[in-house]
């Protein structure tokens, strides 16, 4: 049964039962006449809110920082991390404030509001965000939901005419975001230097969330050490699985940070990401990164290098570095593994068989020299095979393409699937609709007018990417012109 009423939610506060040097227990900065903006009903069945709940005053009082939740303990977290390869020292929420966690049918989730206010974190920051990348947040999380990617969630878009600061004066926003946990790679690596602290997090982080690191296979040691050597294994692997998802999608963080890497394997802190249209293996989405260090295909090796810091930061409990290399070693595997099983299914394929790699390498070769549409190509290429057309058409060398197609078509008499019923498993994993930049774009602008529709429209259709929409053509269109001069940086 639905609650009527935000303040009927259990909540519960177990990041708060931390030692108090993990965070800091401080009020939010509300925003100046807030309005609810938008809210996502599918978040908020996660939490077991009813539209009535949606609709009190009391609802748009907590997602705007005017009110606590109830029964919660606001406060900000503090971590340390590398940025852009380089240790950055004490970073923190420093536009953030954690509510409280809700415990719901659905499972514990904490809810977050961003863009809430200064924290002692915020270092030379204002503590706000503004409508534009809180909009993209907004939208990205879901839409990596729809494509079925471990994320973050977003459950409420919060505005206001407060003026903010960037490149140029901008209005304040605020999302409410929904984890079963922030905890982040620089959680542990902000106590490196502090075993007992060190030890508190790896405790509450396996005990909440990774209860069977706690106890091995039989026949196993369940030391300390060994604990800490199966959290590591485990979270290589889920943040392997991850990114191999985000490559077959043609998704870019933008921003891989260690600050930035999710303990529980899932995209997180969305900022200058970005749906790639015209492919190219060495796409920098951020306009920040210059030196290209999170490209496309870089963004694997970054996520391996990423848990090396991690796994550096539990030394200091007084474990063999060769052990903790050990399990770092099945980021390779893993990663292969869930690229290659998403692949063959992105290509209609039954199973992954040897001298498939030269097809994806002709393939990646094939849309990168033509600069092809990356969500396109792969979705029209259920048809190809009998009606080319269409996939044709994206692709300034046909003659090419066709050389390709005839490698691909030979491929599938291996399999000897029936046609329609590759054709219908290659559309119920290849999207139709991704949040482009340029959508994107055209959500801010209505939004920025106080409307909303855009934003509706688009998470009905990311929800469920792969099902075609009768009206809704220019949402699955190439890209109009003026989407290539759109640029996305560290302050999206």
């Amino acid at each position: 049964m639905k609650l009527d009423s935000i303040t009927q939610l259990k909540v519960v506060n177990s990041f708060a039962e931390l030692p108090p040097a993990f965070y800091t227990r401080l009020a939010t900065q509300p925003l100046t006449q807030p309005r609810l903006l938008h809210v996502n009903p599918a978040v908020a069945d996660l939490l077991g809110l009813s539209a009535q709940a949606l609709a009190e005053p009391a609802f748009l009082d907590v997602c705007a920082g005017s009110q606590p939740l109830a029964g919660g303990k606001t406060l900000s977290a503090v971590y340390s991390g590398h940025q852009f390869g380089v240790w950055a020292g004490q970073l923190g929420d420093g536009r953030a404030h954690l509510l409280g966690e809700i415990v719901s049918p659905a499972g514990h989730w904490e809810l977050q509001i961003k863009g809430s206010g200064h924290t002692p974190y915020s270092r030379m920051g204002d503590g706000r965000a503004v409508l534009r990348s809180s909009v993209r947040e907004y939208l990205a999380s879901e839409a990596m939901a729809g494509l079925g990617i471990p994320t973050t969630r977003a459950l409420a878009l919060v505005v206001s005419d407060d003026p903010v600061y960037r490149e140029t004066v901008e209005t304040a926003a605020i999302v409410t975001r929904v984890s079963p946990t922030f905890v982040r790679f620089g959680s542990f690596e902000h106590w490196h230097a502090s075993p007992e602290n060190l030890r508190a997090l790896l405790d509450y982080v396996v005990d909440h969330f990774y209860p069977e690191c706690r106890d091995g296979k039989a026949g196993e040691s369940n030391t300390p050490a060994d604990v800490a050597l199966r959290f590591l294994k485990t979270v290589t692997v889920k943040t392997a699985e991850m990114v191999a998802a985000w490559q077959t999608v043609g998704f870019c963080h933008g921003v891989m940070n260690t600050d930035n890497m999710s303990i529980l394997g899932l995209t997180m802190d969305y900022g200058p990401f970005g749906f790639m249209d015209a492919f190219q293996v060495n796409h920098v989405c951020n306009h920040t990164d210059t030196q290209g260090r999170y490209a496309w295909n870089a963004q694997p090796a970054v996520a391996n290098w990423n848990l090396y810091r991690l796994a550096n930061s539990l030394v200091a409990l007084d474990i063999e570095p060769e052990a903790l290399k050990a399990q770092l070693a099945h980021f390779e595997p893993a990663f292969l593994n869930a690229y290659r099983r998403r692949l063959a299914d992105k290509f209609g394929l039954l199973q992954w068989q040897e001298g498939d790699e030269t097809l994806v390498d002709e393939w990646w070769r094939l849309l990168h020299t033509n600069r092809a549409d990356f969500t396109l190509s792969f979705r029209r290429l259920s048809q190809a095979p009998q009606d080319a057309a269409a996939f044709l058409a994206l692709f300034d060398d046909r003659a090419a393409a066709l050389a390709w197609l005839d490698l691909y078509t030979r491929r599938l008499t291996d399999d000897g699937l029936a046609d329609a019923e590759r054709r219908a498993r290659m559309d119920r994993v290849n999207p139709l609709y991704v949040l482009r930049n340029h959508l994107a774009e055209e959500a801010i602008r209505a939004a920025k007018q106080g409307d909303a529709g855009k934003i509706d429209v688009l998470l009905g259709l990311l929800h469920d990417p792969y099902t075609e929409r009768e009206g809704h053509e220019a949402y699955a269109a190439l890209p109009p012109d003026w989407a290539c001069r759109l640029e996305v940086s560290c302050s999206s």
